[in-house]
């Protein structure tokens, strides 16, 4: 988990916005979402926002209304330690190899959609901007902590404190005893951190703590020649390989109609006389960063290249400054846990350098629990490479190999599945991939939810109707609220507050965003 202790997530609150033109069937106002601006946010309110269907634009962070939005939108995750590329897959993964070691730049289309970007809409419309904040800074720099801690204390006869802190022995318990639990369930909760993102036990899922050139049926194999030359040699010679034996070792590869992981095509070695070199570097995205800095002209650049040439954006739409609003302003903040990953937690681009050039970048957030995939722009002289299907793959690895660091970073999310609208369908083919359930937050296996999406374009997709929103809004009065400067719960600023109520808006933002985040970020209110 990420570390704690830094400054708390701030948000303003918006409220269902006006219809919006749609990217997907291009309804002008048929775009329905709850949106708010985050003015910061700690990279563990955002994974569980993300889980409870919240998607971030630069720094607006909306969730589509989805029993009334045109083309519902599904969050999809990719369980990445059991990702198994498919032929087409392999195909991309192949064509980029003999374009770096030889040259070859066959255009054989690819036979599932490039993965251009996970937000499409996004680029092409201006929802994320019409509501912008105008708050200064300074009304949002919270007072000395002991002030917030007398403001806390004025609802202490209400016995809030003792109620929240058998509220947090319960979900204690109740991720121990998920956390217990051999086999994950079909309908997994998304609230529980540990419960729902806890990684595979040892034996179950691909074991990335080994080497990656070492599968696990090369060993079984090898283990299996030792034997057998132990048992020719005896045991004396047999304790040693040498000689014969070490190069019967060395030969004893893997079928080749035995499966290769996305590591055996991505990490292979060029030959010396290789006609291009691929880098990808990461890049942690702030200006204070001198290698973001020096190559932000570049990339920028290259975003500008690709809203034209793919979105058919005009000049103005795809400038320096809508490039640093859309793509570099981040609320995330930068945070570095003990068993978290080296690179840390936060907002990153993922820069593809061919020959000394950038060709591609990768907008990706890593949060406790995840890889989240924000947005990718390339340069379209290059399309012939699938660089959308080629980077989600890369992105897949870098996944696990985050696991090895982290092992409760496993998880790889592309954005949202749209079914009603078929191009958006090939987020479904990087599998193992599970749905968010718009009603329960559980997550459930794409497979399960294929039928129900066929009959209806909306759906409850956890079929139980017994099952809730365990982590939904419980108690409105622990609503914490930054109020002139103030942090207070919304029991103390409601009895502070002049003029009309604004509960109702209030429990809306609660029962959106849960129970949890309510009472960890600070909702601001003027």
């Amino acid at each position: 988990m990420a570390a704690g202790g830094g400054s708390p997530s701030i948000v303003e609150f918006f409220g269902g916005e006006d219809g919006y033109r749609c990217g997907y069937c291009r309804s002008d106002t048929g775009n329905l979402s709850h949106g708010m601006w985050a003015h910061s946010m700690t990279v563990q309110d955002y994974q569980d926002l993300i889980d409870r269907g919240w998607r971030r634009s630069g720094k607006y962070v909306y969730k589509p209304i989805m029993n009334q939005t045109c083309c519902p939108q599904y969050t999809i995750r990719c369980r990445a330690l059991c990702f198994q590329a498919s032929k087409s897959h392999k195909k991309v993964l192949k064509k980029m190899l003999k374009f770096l070691s030889k040259g070859d730049v066959s255009k054989v289309a690819s036979e599932e959609e490039p993965m251009d970007s996970h937000i499409e809409d996004v680029g092409t419309c201006d929802f994320p901007y019409k509501s912008e904040s105008q708050v200064s800074q300074s009304e949002l720099t919270p007072l000395a902590v002991d002030q917030a801690e007398r403001v806390e204390n004025e609802d202490k006869e209400s016995g809030e404190t003792k109620e929240e802190g058998n509220v947090q022995k319960v979900e204690a318990d109740s991720v121990q005893i998920c956390t217990d639990k051999d086999t994950p369930v079909p309908a997994e909760p998304s609230h529980s951190a540990k419960a729902a993102h806890a990684p595979p036990k040892p034996g179950k899922g691909a074991d990335l703590s080994k080497p990656l050139c070492r599968k696990a049926k090369d060993i079984r194999k090898e283990r299996k020649l030792q034997k057998l030359l132990q048992n020719q040699m005896g045991t004396a010679e047999g304790s040693q390989l040498q000689g014969d034996q070490a190069f019967l070792l060395q030969n004893s590869k893997p079928k080749t109609n035995q499966p290769k992981n996305i590591e055996d095509f991505v990490f292979v070695p060029l030959p010396d006389d290789a006609r291009h070199k691929l880098e990808v570097r990461l890049v942690p995205v702030s200006f204070e960063d001198p290698q973001f800095k020096s190559s932000f002209n570049q990339s920028a650049t290259l975003f500008a290249k690709y809203q034209m040439s793919v979105h058919k954006d005009t000049p103005s739409d795809c400038g320096e400054n809508e490039f640093t609003r859309f793509l570099c302003d981040s609320p995330l903040e930068a945070e570095h846990g003990p068993n978290g990953p080296e690179c840390g937690y936060g907002s990153f681009h993922q820069q593809y350098w061919l020959d000394g050039k950038i060709i591609a970048v990768g907008v990706i957030d890593i949060l406790p629990y995840c890889v989240s995939s924000v947005y990718l722009y390339y340069d379209p002289d290059f399309s012939f490479l699938s660089l959308g299907v080629y980077s989600a793959l890369r992105e897949i690895a870098f996944t696990r190999q985050l696991y090895v660091q982290a092992p409760d970073l496993c998880f790889y999310y592309m954005g949202f599945y749209i079914h009603s609208c078929p191009k958006m369908r090939y987020k479904g083919q990087y599998r193992p991939s599970d749905l968010l359930c718009p009603e329960t937050y559980m997550w459930r296996p794409i497979e399960q939810c294929l039928p129900l999406l066929e009959h209806s374009k909306y759906s409850r997709l956890i079929q139980d109707g017994k099952a809730v929103d365990e982590g939904g809004l419980k108690e409105l009065g622990r609503v914490r609220v930054l109020h002139k400067r103030t942090v207070m719960p919304y029991s103390v600023y409601k009895k502070r507050r002049k003029g009309p109520s604004d509960e109702a808006s209030v429990q809306q933002y609660a029962s959106l965003v849960g129970q949890s985040c309510s009472e960890r970020m600070l909702l601001f209110r003027s």
